[in-house]
């Protein structure tokens, strides 16, 4: 009996399986957030998730995308913009079928380059997010 030699994928094959994320989509779901702002973060509304185009509904796929990949994303949104995406996707594990991020949840990555940006989420951000999700992981993590 011989035992092969494991070895690990290299970098250019990972890249290959990199999911491209639409920036246009992307767009339509700050902009359908952005609607629902009050005039303090603990009066942000909750939107109903199941009202947004079925287009948005049905990109699940966005939830499995890796934390690098939304780490390099949220470079190319300001923090007003950051934080839509945050409350649309702890609101989607929620409200939509198939959209159980967990600890892979895009909350998270994004949660940390606001942090990065020395920008990080304000307490009553904080406290939206615990009233309106039953993920233990967000916004931080498995610590």
């Amino acid at each position: 009996m011989s035992v092969g030699a494991w070895e690990p994928e290299n970098q250019a094959s990972n890249d290959q399986s990199r999911t491209e994320i639409d920036r246009a989509l992307l767009r339509r779901i700050i902009d359908a957030l952005s609607n629902t702002e009050g005039e303090s973060e603990s009066e942000v509304a909750a939107p109903d998730l199941t009202s947004l185009d079925p287009e948005i509904q049905a990109a699940n796929w966005l939830a499995g995308v890796p934390a690098p990949q939304w780490l390099e994303e949220a470079s190319h949104w300001d923090d007003t913009q950051v934080w839509a995406l945050i409350r649309f996707f702890t609101l989607a594990e929620m409200q939509l079928p198939e959209w159980q991020g967990g600890a892979e949840s895009p909350v998270i990555p994004l949660a940390k380059s606001l942090r990065q940006r020395r920008s990080p989420l304000q307490r009553e951000q904080l406290l939206w997010i615990r009233q309106h999700t039953d993920n233990r992981y967000l916004p931080y993590g498995p610590l």
